[in-house]
């Protein structure tokens, strides 16, 4: 990890969600996934190794919902190894992240990634998603194929705002599951395009009524 083939797939895929990637930006993100190649290697925190992979399932898969974020303070629900926490983090420098998970190993990783990185705006907890309880509540939580739509509304409904919105990181529409939204919330998808990935993904946003 760290040649330039990476790096310029990288610009190339950033350059083709709209994203403008100025100071030290790749560079950063680069240096994430080389933390994450190097971790992996010795406590197997993610199945992708190819470093084009994982350009595109991490990082570029992470920024692809960067456009419907919502307010201030932002919540990645079960975020493994970072993800999408620590690419949108380095992306909106003026947001707060919050990284939840309750493994030991990927918390450690998340950790050892703010403090190599210097990420002044992300705060790392260790805790299983039903029983965070937060100082405040969220403007939104983001999920990256966590759970289904219905447990993310019963799960972390609590812990967005009442003007906020949990948003829901899928492959294909997940109709069976728009379905299953309890009548309180309402939900919206939309499909994005993730350079370089041949596969489905949506976005689905969950607002109360």
């Amino acid at each position: 990890m760290g040649t330039a083939e990476p790096e310029g797939y990288l610009e190339s895929g950033l350059d083709e969600l709209g994203v403008r990637f100025e100071g030290s930006l790749v560079n950063d993100l680069m240096r994430f996934l080389g933390l994450l190649e190097q971790w992996n290697r010795a406590f197997n925190l993610t199945s992708i190794r190819a470093p084009e992979e994982m350009v595109v399932r991490h990082v570029l898969d992470s920024i692809s919902v960067a456009g419907f974020l919502q307010g201030d303070s932002i919540l990645d629900a079960g975020t493994g190894a970072g993800l999408p926490g620590i690419p949108l983090a380095l992306l909106e420098k003026d947001r707060r992240f919050t990284l939840l998970d309750s493994v030991g190993k990927k918390i450690r990783f998340v950790r050892h990634v703010v403090a190599e990185l210097g990420l002044t705006n992300i705060t790392v907890e260790q805790a299983r998603v039903e029983s965070f309880q937060p100082r405040e509540a969220y403007d939104t939580v983001v999920c990256r194929a966590f759970t289904s739509l219905a447990r993310f509304v019963e799960n972390c409904g609590r812990l967005v705002n009442p003007d906020g919105q949990l948003l829901a990181m899928k492959g294909k529409l997940p109709r069976q599951e728009l379905a299953d939204v309890p009548p309180q919330w309402r939900a919206a998808s939309t499909r994005v395009v993730v350079p370089g990935l041949d596969a489905s993904r949506h976005v689905v946003i969950l607002e109360r009524c």
